[in-house]
């Protein structure tokens, strides 16, 4: 069961759509043009059912197998943002929309599950329902919790669901996954310190803001030296910091911004308590005063054990036993498809995008030479999870 023969024939057609998502990046909820490309190939391919709008603009294809006698129901999810980034490549085929690229994928990842969507219209070869997927706002606006809110796991009957990104670093041809946490939670903070502004010349007649931020911002780190398990993992980063105007004045206020990772509900307990006491405390200590607004975001991605030991069988059909890592490191990165394995079991799976720019990075681009890997393995997934009879 290599990269099947039909795929590779489509090839060409889907990297030509690839290309064509890319120099149309759109962001957010915002992917108009792109949901109603999809939504238009998916009614051409001969889709049973293709619903738009669900979670604001995310499209669903329903393909049926020649028999249901399984009753099976398996969603397979792609991405479809870009990010706000201005792209620094001379590809041919490069953003049209300065301030907009494609730079982490999602158009590799919607042109391989448009191809794997064709593939199993066409050929049916299996006993019961394949629904794919195409999200809005992965990067950071919450489209996979928007579609679930939608009702998009009940109105379609979805049993089981999975995801795939590509991955710089890891070789074409291979695949990557693990089972249990697989990428981290992401919440972030922002940390407003109230001091008592003055004449530079004069700090003993102020409250120093900018000090005491410093002070917090090196006792944050304790969070995770001091704070969490060793085995357990987490990621304080402040990134931002803003405190006053002029050389001689000391401001009134320094606000400081910031991101948390963790890859357990009790390390994202541990951390946000420790952040706030922490802080409370160092302002405390310094005279100061501070509020604390904390934003939970994306939860921790967790792929399911056995669906994980199904996904890597599948992979390892597809790619060869040596291509396929099924111990892969997690990654402290987020990724809101981790709300829809918080509803269903299933795994997110890691694509081998070769020696290319990292994600995000203004030099980056999906690897072509990727997608008949990912959309075999998409297609084996449903004709493998739900055998023809």
């Amino acid at each position: 069961m290599p990269i099947i023969n039909r795929v590779a024939d489509l090839a060409d057609e889907i990297t030509a759509w690839r290309r064509d998502f890319h120099e149309n990046p759109e962001l957010g909820y915002d992917v108009h043009r792109t949901a109603g490309i999809v939504a238009e190939k998916l009614r051409s391919f001969g889709c049973d059912e293709v619903a738009t709008g669900i979670g604001r603009t995310g499209v669903v294809g329903v393909i049926k197998g020649k028999t249901d006698s399984s009753g099976k129901v398996i969603g397979l999810r792609a991405d479809m943002d870009a990010l706000p980034i201005l792209e620094a490549t001379d590809l041919p085929y490069r953003s049209k929309v300065p301030g907009k690229m494609h730079a982490c994928g999602h158009d590799g990842h919607t042109a391989m599950l448009l191809g794997a969507a064709k593939y199993l219209a066409e050929t049916r070869n299996f006993d019961g329902t394949a629904v794919v997927i195409f999200q809005p706002a992965e990067e950071g606006g919450g489209g996979g919790d928007a579609m679930i809110r939608d009702g998009l796991m009940e109105r379609f009957g979805i049993q089981e669901v999975y995801g795939m990104h590509n991955w710089p670093g890891v070789p074409v041809g291979h695949f990557a996954m693990r089972a249990g946490p697989t990428m981290a939670a992401a919440d972030r903070f922002t940390i407003t310190i109230e001091g008592k502004g003055g004449h530079a010349a004069y700090p003993h007649k102020c409250i120093d803001p900018i000090v005491t931020a410093a002070h917090v911002i090196t006792a944050l780190q304790s969070v995770a030296s001091r704070s969490i398990d060793p085995l357990d993992s987490v990621v304080v980063s402040v990134c931002t910091i803003k405190a006053g105007d002029t050389f001689n004045v000391i401001p009134q206020t320094a606000m400081l911004l910031g991101t948390v990772r963790t890859l357990s509900p009790a390390a994202r307990d541990a951390a946000e308590a420790r952040i706030r006491a922490i802080v409370e405390n160092t302002c405390a200590t310094f005279g100061a005063t501070a509020s604390i607004e904390y934003k939970r975001g994306y939860p921790v991605t967790v792929n399911d054990a056995g669906k994980t030991e199904f996904v890597a069988s599948v992979a390892k059909a597809v790619a060869g036993e040596g291509a396929v890592q099924t111990n892969f490191p997690p990654e402290m990165g987020a990724e809101d498809f981790s709300y829809m394995l918080e509803k269903r079991p299933g795994a997110y799976v890691f694509l081998g995008n070769g020696e290319t720019a990292g994600v995000h990075h203004p030099a980056y681009d999906f690897n072509d030479a990727a997608t008949p890997y990912g959309v075999s393995l998409w297609a084996k997934i449903i004709e493998s999870g739900m055998p023809a009879r």
